[in-house]
């Protein structure tokens, strides 16, 4: 593999390009019109524009993708996340074009992008699920009644679904028929699919899911878990691993199951097999994200693997060379997602110049980051800019050093995650570890952010004034 190109834009192509450089190996960019100055696009040894800035007319087009891999003589692609990253038709199309596609075979991407079709491969390994249907939708009526025997509340789900789209929280059977309306239409518009399902509704669960990684030789290994139950929208903000509340056993157990979960479709390459873990500490199988996590780097530094480093071994047809004993965790990791959005304002895109940009810096510090000073927010694309990740020997060192880089990060012209980062780590259920996925609901509000940094700026003021004070009486000082 002499030549990678990164189908994607912002961090995570500077990411892939980071470690494919350090293998040796040359890196093409594409890019849309609205990213044409974008750091991805200088950091590559080649890049290429691929049309305007709207994703269905760039980043989305495998066709004109692999057009400028055959005319680059690429050897592989790798497709980040989002866009076309588990896209079992591109996966396809590399495949013959005879191009690399650092991932899953097209099979596994398409048995595990529908999530009724991944219940029923991995119902044979004996992995626990929610009670709830094995099939989509189609008599309503029907539906009503399984939904009263496995008994409110109850949550409907897109089949094709990700993000928290085509998703419904049914309370009582007097909404059910329009919450299942709604649920299948907003599953249409999202994913060209209304198939939707039902199952129980966990009402308190943690959001854990494993690290997988699976060579061409049947060698699986996991990587252990990573804590993402801190969401707006059901979408993950703060992520860490290891978990504040698996057990050892618990850990092996989910782990082994994870395993089980990628020997089910043949998995190949990183994958992320994702439980829900109730109250009792009983976990259930939920999904599997077949492609590299935005949350990787919470795994990366705990077990002290590349995982961009060990897809493109895999790729290349090499061994893992990891055994599951060599792996132990090492410390804890922080991430917290720099989303350009307004947490005073119900988490909405903030757009605009980023007026101001610097970065924090230091040990146990990263920045996954894909922006520049006086770059605008473009409007076409996910909202986030960067990935903030901190590491310490303890869970309270990562936390500590988070609320420190949060401090240190400077990023005038639009609004972000960042007072929410801070709020969380600062946050007495964050901090015990005694929180769930309804964080945002239970402890969240706009005017405790507005209290916390009217008090912060108070704080603030009054050591400047301390400061400045202190400064006039050595001036004074008669010489």
């Amino acid at each position: 593999m002499k030549k990678l190109l990164v189908a994607n834009r912002g961090e995570i192509a500077i990411r892939v390009m980071q470690t494919a450089k350090k293998m040796g190996i040359k890196t093409v960019a594409v890019f849309s019109e609205a990213d044409r100055n974008s750091p991805h696009v200088k950091y590559a040894d080649q890049a290429v524009c691929i049309g305007p800035a709207p994703s269905n007319e760039s980043y989305l087009r495998g066709d004109k993708i692999i057009e400028v891999s055959k005319e680059l003589n690429v050897d592989a692609i790798h497709p980040g996340y989002g866009f076309l990253s588990e896209n079992a038709d591109f996966a396809e199309l590399c495949e013959a074009n005879d191009i690399i596609f650092i991932g899953p075979r097209s099979k596994a991407i398409r048995v595990m992008g529908s999530k009724l079709a991944a219940k029923e491969t991995v119902k044979a390994y004996d992995i626990p699920m929610v009670p709830g249907t094995d099939e989509a939708i189609t008599d309503i009526p029907e539906a009503k009644k399984i939904a009263k025997d496995i008994g409110f509340p109850i949550l409907i789900k897109a089949s094709a679904g990700g993000g928290g789209k085509g998703m419904r929280i049914v309370e009582n059977e007097a909404e059910f028929e329009s919450q299942m309306d709604r649920a299948i239409s907003e599953a249409k518009n999202a994913f060209g699919d209304g198939s939707v399902f039902i199952e129980k509704y966990v009402a308190s669960p943690r959001h854990i899911e494993i690290q997988v990684m699976a060579d061409m030789h049947g060698h699986v290994i996991h990587l252990f878990e990573r804590e993402c139950s801190v969401q707006r929208r059901h979408q993950k903000v703060v992520e860490e691993a290891p978990s504040a509340v698996l057990t050892p056993e618990l850990r092996e157990k989910m782990g082994q199951a994870a395993i089980k979960v990628a020997r089910s479709c043949d998995y190949i390459g990183a994958g992320t097999v994702e439980f829900l873990l109730d109250e009792n500490l009983n976990f259930y199988f939920l999904e599997m994200n077949t492609r590299l996590q935005v949350e990787h780097p919470v795994s990366e530094w705990i077990a002290g693997v590349d995982l961009v480093e060990l897809q493109i071994k895999v790729a290349r047809g090499e061994h893992l060379n990891l055994k599951q004993d060599d792996l132990k965790i090492n410390g804890h990791a922080l991430e917290l997602r720099v989303y350009a959005e307004d947490p005073m304002n119900d988490f909405l895109p903030s757009v605009g110049n980023l007026e101001v940009y610097i970065l924090p810096e230091g040990e146990n510090i990263r920045v996954d980051n894909g922006f520049e000073q006086g770059m605008d927010i473009p409007i076409y694309y996910d909202p986030m800019i960067s990935k903030l990740i901190t590491y310490g020997k303890t869970r309270e060192e990562a936390i500590e050093l988070m609320i420190e880089a949060i401090d240190n990060y400077h990023i005038e012209g639009v609004q972000t995650t960042l007072p929410f980062g801070r709020f969380v780590c600062e946050h007495d259920a964050f901090r015990s570890g005694n929180f769930d996925t309804h964080f945002v609901k239970k402890y969240y509000s706009p005017s405790l952010l507005q209290d916390q940094e009217t008090l912060e700026a108070e704080i603030a003021a009054k050591i400047a004034l301390k400061h400045f004070l202190k400064e006039q009486k050595v001036l004074k000082v008669p010489r």
